[in-house]
């Protein structure tokens, strides 16, 4: 596979559900007043290092509560395991046999994860483990075995670096912080210059010292550096881990809690990146929330408390970058990265543990906010009745999830209607009530995947404009072995030219796959509608495509021109591809014709005007297609998409049915094309209707330009990759434009997701006699013909807004 350009970046495992439980204080007020006096004085490091204790194993808690005594059993039930096979023998090579040999920084690593999880059934009242002067025993010299055979401040970094500044550090010192009266003076001693060796402070990288830290590893290495000061009684260590959130040593440059204009960190569009080129918001973004949130929680009222007034930006995050990707309680995979290829972090794992997040920050945050966020959450945990959060949380997330549940004065927060485009980091989300649907793009600016360390080795298309569609109905169409059964040659919305690939990421570290094109993004109006464009270039140049994807009330409008491919290349566009599950027979119908249901039924229609798949919706092709149709049974292994050092997914078989319909585009198209339209929930009658009535024209596709008109909701919305006229409105370069007309009035909203010009001039079809109210990038030029001159220059895509009379 050629990859130019790529970029190499180091790779970390996502800490989703690490530590063991998420930390849950007590409530605390927003900016608490300080200890006063020296920390010397009260025990205070006694009392912080209490206060992590408790937030690991819970306090206030009822064994007799059911959900309490379930959380307690899933632990128990995964410590007795560890238990039984640790290996205690005076001539162990390695504490368990499949993490051998313990030299190999996955294994250590691993190691360390498991001890932890016995300190924590150790150390939380209720389980059979709990207070066990054998285990506590046994857990001593666990950790110094693995001390003096692998992890110590003589050792040399190989391998991974995350497991070593990261990864086994945490898990370490929480393990001390669990069993630390159990723990020798020397023992401790002997860790934390190992923890200083590898991890002596947040802000750089150990095993490349000029390179700074960022982001979710940031957030981590500032929790570990605490955790060491307190161990450690080290003043200095907890200033370094507050100022390490700030980044006070290179002036502000890092911090968390500061926007980003590239790179990695939070963008004003609440856009996340990492990686430097990666929508990574729901996995390490959801790390950054989970480490600010615990260091808030961890240091509160005391001398090293985060008072720095700029955290408004993660309290921002909240709403701004989070939320909108969120479909009861699923986090969007749009935004997960590699992270889809492994076995234990779902979609709904990654929402839970942003669940988690939330809670916690809340408990520091303006009652205003907290308030809206603990509505947010509600709505969510009401909704999602196919993956209970109680049923997989740990006991303080069960605690206090429950409590909210409890809570009449929060109402829950229903599902929004909303189109969302995180212009900085190529994804846009359009949601209405009863569904959703992500797009995932990609450029030059932002990866089309991320691939290594053994991990997502199939991700090849899932940047090209792959669509995401959620419904109320069916919450587990990603989360349930979808990654590993899919065909992924042929995901949702996707143009593809049909060739084998080469797994990719197997090699040591992570690589980013950037391609090419420039055009990736598009403009949003009202919040409510908008248009988005991908101008898409293959592998060594080929396939190409002009992509578009118009969002109305009801039903998303996909075009594509100008595609074409190599010499001998076969090309395809994938309408939908959707899991029905391990059993599913959802009644598909090609104009009101009901098809068979047996699997490996396929079929060609030479001009369908519409389909209908049962439990998902309507899908029309406004000019007719000929449109390919297949019923399959897929079987696969998380194993086959990921063999990372502590990721690697099972080899059980799993087999999952789809039901996937495609456009073949012949071999060596030079002017290819497809239009059709998603109707999510329509029921049959409805499709057949939207079919007749045509309420959306389809103005123009073409490669110069492509264009919708939806006369109900008075609405233009056009593509122009160059100067160009459609549907009345004409620009004089690439835009992206949506228009909506009504009571005398009009919006307009005007984007440059090229990010090529300085100025874009529209052309308005109607006459306008005044400038109401928008940006101060945008001009008019009243009249019977109006033209608009918008400054969309250093925008980097945004959308600029106008409303006239």
């Amino acid at each position: 596979m050629r990859s130019s350009p790529t970029r190499m970046v180091t790779g970390r495992r996502a800490l989703l559900a690490a530590p063991a439980a998420a930390l849950l204080p007590r409530p605390v007020q927003a900016r608490a007043a300080q200890t006063g006096g020296p920390a010397r004085e009260a025990g205070v490091f006694e009392t912080l290092l209490t206060r992590a204790t408790q937030l690991l194993t819970g306090y206030d808690t009822d064994p007799a509560d059911p959900d309490v005594a379930a959380a307690l059993g899933r632990l128990e039930t995964a410590a007795t395991d560890l238990w039984q096979r640790l290996d205690r023998s005076t001539s162990r090579t390695a504490l368990w046999s499949d993490l051998s040999p313990v030299t190999e920084p996955g294994n250590f690593g691993q190691s360390y994860t498991r001890l932890r999880t016995l300190a924590l059934a150790w150390a939380t009242p209720g389980t059979g483990l709990s207070a066990s002067e054998e285990v506590a025993d046994a857990l001593v010299g666990a950790l110094r075995f693995l001390h003096d055979e692998a992890y110590h401040a003589q050792a040399q970094e190989s391998g991974n670096w995350w497991f070593w500044e990261i990864g086994a550090p945490r898990a370490l010192l929480d393990s001390c912080v669990l069993v630390r009266a159990h723990v020798p003076a020397d023992d401790l001693s002997r860790y934390l210059a190992a923890v200083d060796r590898f991890c002596p402070g947040p802000d750089r990288r150990t095993n490349s010292p000029s390179l700074s830290e960022t982001g979710a590893n940031r957030a981590d290495k500032c929790l570990i550096v605490a955790l060491r000061g307190l161990l450690g009684r080290d003043e200095g260590k907890l200033a370094s881990a507050r100022d390490g959130l700030s980044d006070t040593r290179d002036s502000g440059r890092n911090t968390l809690f500061g926007y980003v204009t590239s790179g990695d960190g939070f963008y004003e569009d609440g856009s996340f990146v990492q990686h430097e080129a990666v929508a990574y918001t729901g996995s390490y973004g959801n790390v950054l929330l989970t480490g600010v949130a615990q260091a808030i929680a961890l240091l509160a009222e005391c001398p090293w408390a985060v008072t720095d007034p700029r955290v408004e930006v993660v309290y921002d995050a909240v709403e701004k970058s989070f939320a909108p990707l969120v479909f009861d309680g699923l986090m969007a995979d749009a935004v997960r990265g590699r992270a889809v290829s492994r076995e234990q972090e779902s979609d709904h794992t990654a929402g839970a543990a942003l669940i988690s997040a939330v809670l916690l920050l809340a408990e520091s945050a303006p009652a205003a906010r907290a308030k809206r966020w603990r509505a947010l959450v509600k709505g969510w945990l009401e909704r999602n009745r196919s993956y209970p959060y109680v049923d997989e949380a740990d006991v303080p997330q069960v605690v206090r999830a429950k409590a909210l549940l409890a809570d009449g004065h929060v109402r829950p927060a229903e599902r929004p209607a909303s189109h969302v485009v995180f212009a900085d980091m190529d994804r846009v989300v359009h949601r209405r009530p009863r569904w959703a649907l992500a797009l995932s793009l990609s450029s030059r600016r932002i990866a089309g995947y991320e691939a290594g360390n053994g991990e997502n080795l199939h991700g090849w298309y899932t940047g090209d404009g792959m669509t995401y569609l959620y419904t109320e109905d069916d919450l587990g169409q990603f989360g349930d072995g979808f990654w590993p059964t899919v065909d992924p040659y042929r995901l949702p919305g996707t143009t593809v030219e049909v060739r084998h690939r080469e797994d990719a990421g197997t090699g040591a570290g992570t690589g980013l796959y950037l391609p090419s094109n420039r055009v990736a993004g598009g403009a949003a109006l009202e919040g409510r509608y908008g248009v988005s464009a991908m101008e898409l270039i293959g592998v060594e140049g080929s396939p190409r495509a002009k992509k578009a994807w118009f969002f109305l009330d009801n039903a998303l409008v996909a075009l594509g021109a100008g595609i074409r491919a190599g010499e001998g290349r076969r090309v395809e566009t994938v309408v939908e591809n959707r899991n029905l599950h391990a059993h599913g027979t959802s009644a598909l119908r090609v104009d009101g014709v009901r098809m068979p249901g047996a699997q490996g039924w396929s079929k060609a229609f030479d001009r369908a005007g519409w389909a209908h798949l049962e439990g998902v919706g309507g899908y029309v092709f406004p000019a007719g297609a000929a449109l390919r149709a297949l019923r399959e049974e897929r079987t696969g292994a998380w194993r086959d998409i990921n063999t990372g050092a502590d990721t690697a997914g099972g080899s059980r078989p799993l087999t999952r049915r789809y039901l996937t319909l495609w456009f073949d585009h012949g071999v060596s198209p030079t002017d290819g094309g497809y239009a059709y339209v998603v109707l999510p929930g329509a029921s049959v009658a409805a499709t057949a209707r939207w079919r007749v009535s045509r309420p959306v024209r389809v103005a123009a596709n073409s490669p110069t330009v492509q264009a919708v008109e939806s006369r109900r909701d008075g609405l233009t919305a056009a593509q122009f990759w160059q100067a160009g006229t459609a549907a009345g409105l004409a620009t004089d370069g690439p835009a992206s434009v949506v228009v909506r007309r009504g009571r005398g009035e009009a919006t307009v909203s005007v984007a440059d997701p090229s990010r090529t010009a300085d100025r874009v001039t529209v052309r308005l079809p109607f006459p306008v006699r005044s400038f109401l109210s928008g940006d101060d990038t945008v001009s008019l030029t009243p009249g019977r013909h109006p033209l608009l001159t918008v400054a969309v220059g250093g925008s980097r895509g945004h959308t600029h807004h106008a409303r006239l009379r």
